[in-house]
C-alpha cells in the first residue's frame, strides 16, 4: 500500500539527525518512506502505513500545541512506539508531561521502562529487576520525586544494604550518616540530577529525604511515604521480609536489583530471589523485568550483559549435559583397568594342572 501525506511546517524537525528518526521508523514499523519536495510518501503494509501516518498526525498535533521535545525525548518514544503497537507518541508525550520531576524531563527509553513507570503509579508495591544500566534507580527516584514535588506523599525514604562489592572497607569513620552515605551514592547522584542541590540538602536537613538503613527499620511503620530499596539482590531473606512488612497507608515501595550481581557470601540466601518465589502471585505486587535491550549507558554495556548472559546459559548447559550422564556408566579408563585386572587374576595353564 501507497500513500502520501502533505508536508506540515517544521515537519523536518521529526526526521532527526542525519534522518535517524526516519530509519528508525521504518525498521520499526517494516515500512518505506520517501521524502518528496511537497510530500511524504509511505509505503508498506496497510496496519503499519497507518500507524506511520498517526505518528506524523500526531507530532503535528504536538507542535502546534507548543510541545517541544528535549535531550532526544522523540527518538526514546519513537524507539517505545516502535516496540510497543499499543502507544501513540501523543500519549507517551502527555503522558511525560503530567509528570513533574523538578528540574529533568523522563521519557521511557523502552517499553519495559514504561511498564516499569506504569506500574509504579498503578501499584503500591512494585519490583524491578534486571541488569546494571536500565533505570531501575533513576526511574525510581524520578517517580519518588514526582509524588513529593504533587504532595501525594509527604517524604521519601532510601534504603540500600550495606555490602560491598567483593570488598572488605573495614569501619568507616563518622557518623552514622558519613558511614552509610557511601554505599547510597547511586542514589544522591539521581536526586541531585533531578532537584537543586540546596533543595536536596533542605529536604535531607528536614528528613523529607530520609535514609533508613535496612538494620534500622525493624518497628517501623512508613505512612504517607515513597520508599526506595535499592540493590535488593543483597538483602537476606529476613531483611527482606522485614521490608516488605514496613508499608503503612498511602505509601508506595519500590524494590530494585539484579539478580546476577549477588554480593552475600551464599548467593541463595538472597532475599530477592526468595522474594520473586514468594509474592510472584500475590494480588497488588508488580515485577518488571528488564533485559539488555533496555540497557542505557553506553553501547558497550549492551554487548557486555549479553556476553555475560550468554556464558551463563553455556555454563549451565554444561552442567545440565554433566548431571544427566548415567552415574553408573564407567569411564573408558576404568572399564579397561578392570579387563585388564581379570585377565591378571586367570590362571595359566601350567597353574591349573
Amino acid at each position: 500500500m501507497k500513500k502520501s501525506i502533505g508536508i506540515s511546517p517544521n515537519i523536518e524537525t521529526l526526521f532527526g539527525t542525519r534522518d535517524e528518526n526516519v530509519r528508525l521508523l521504518e525498521d520499526g514499523l517494516n515500512i518505506a518512506i520517501n521524502l518528496r519536495s511537497n510530500a511524504i510518501e509511505l509505503e508498506g503494509a496497510a496496519k503499519d502505513v497507518a500507524r506511520a501516518e498517526q505518528v506524523f498526525a500526531d507530532y503535528e498535533g504536538l507542535h502546534r500545541s507548543g510541545h517541544t521535545f528535549n535531550n532526544g525525548d522523540l527518538n526514546n518514544m519513537l524507539r517505545v512506539l516502535t516496540s510497543d503497537p499499543s502507544t501513540t507518541l501523543r500519549g507517551l508525550a502527555e503522558a511525560g508531561r503530567q509528570r513533574s520531576f523538578g528540574r529533568r524531563t523522563v521519557q521511557p527509553k523502552s517499553s519495559n521502562q514504561r511498564r516499569y513507570l506504569e506500574a509504579i503509579e498503578k501499584h503500591d508495591m512494585v519490583f524491578g529487576i534486571g541488569p546494571a544500566g536500565t533505570g531501575k534507580t533513576y526511574l525510581a527516584v524520578a517517580m519518588a520525586i514526582s509524588a513529593l514535588l504533587a504532595k501525594r506523599v509527604n517524604r521519601i525514604i532510601l534504603a540500600r544494604p550495606a555490602v560491598e562489592a567483593g570488598e572488605r572497607l573495614g569501619f568507616l569513620p563518622g557518623t552514622l550518616q558519613d558511614k552509610i552515605d557511601p554505599y547510597l551514592r547511586p542514589l544522591y547522584d539521581a536526586l541531585y540530577d533531578m532537584l537543586d542541590p540546596e533543595k536536596v540538602d533542605r529536604y535531607l536537613e528536614k528528613n523529607v529525604i530520609e535514609i533508613a538503613p535496612i538494620a534500622f527499620m525493624r518497628g517501623r511503620t512508613l505512612n504517607d511515604s515513597f520508599v526506595i530499596l535499592d540493590e535488593a539482590q543483597n538483602t537476606t531473606s529476613e531483611q527482606m521480609k522485614m521490608f516488605v512488612t514496613r508499608l503503612g497507608f498511602n505509601s508506595k515501595a519500590v524494590i530494585t536489583g539484579d539478580v546476577t550481581q549477588i554480593d552475600l557470601p551464599n548467593a541463595r540466601r538472597s532475599g530477592l530471589l526468595e522474594a520473586i518465589d514468594v509474592l510472584k502471585n500475590v494480588d497488588g505486587l508488580a515485577f518488571v523485568h528488564f533485559d539488555e535491550g533496555d540497557v542505557v549507558r553506553h553501547h558497550l554495556v549492551q554487548r557486555i550483559v549479553r556476553a555475560y548472559d550468554e556464558h551463563k546459559t553455556r555454563v549451565a548447559e554444561q552442567q545440565m549435559l554433566l548431571i544427566a550422564e548415567p552415574k553408573n556408566q564407567e569411564p573408558p579408563q576404568a572399564a579397561e583397568r578392570a579387563t585388564f585386572s581379570a585377565e591378571d587374576k586367570t590362571p595359566s595353564p601350567e597353574t591349573r594342572r
